[in-house]
């Protein structure tokens, strides 16, 4: 059976934000058409931000599907790391606030900007 590698974006037990892969099984449709199971969804937007674009750190207000369009996205964590997603790339965002908690820059969420010449183009479907 083939699967679909979904990078996600969560909040860790500790508060903070971290990448992880998951498999989605491709197990239904034909063998020259694999389909994962029909998944819900609340809606899309589409974004369009400028070369320049830089956001503060910020957590996701639902979980979220992100697909780079055009441009690259990279998104930073607190610990310093970061990756870059280009054009037919995406990841999962479900990095929400811990329940209870209050916002703390300086442990919540991620950042986001646009990298390179291009301006980023996203599209986001509500999961």
């Amino acid at each position: 059976m083939t699967h679909f590698t979904r990078v996600v974006l969560f909040t860790d037990t500790d508060g903070r934000a971290r990448f992880r892969e998951d498999s989605i099984p491709l197990d239904q449709g034909t063998p020259q058409s694999q389909l994962s199971a029909l998944m819900t969804s609340g809606g899309y937007q589409l974004r369009h931000s400028p070369v320049g674009f830089r956001s503060q750190f910020h957590v996701s207000t639902h979980p979220q599907w992100v697909f780079i369009l055009g441009g690259q996205m990279e998104i930073g964590l607190q610990d310093g790391s970061s990756r870059v997603f280009g054009p037919g790339q995406h990841f999962y965002s479900a990095d929400l606030l811990p329940e209870g908690a209050t916002f703390d820059p300086g442990v919540h969420g991620h950042w986001s900007r646009q990298v390179g010449h291009d301006p980023l183009v996203t599209l986001f479907v509500r999961g």
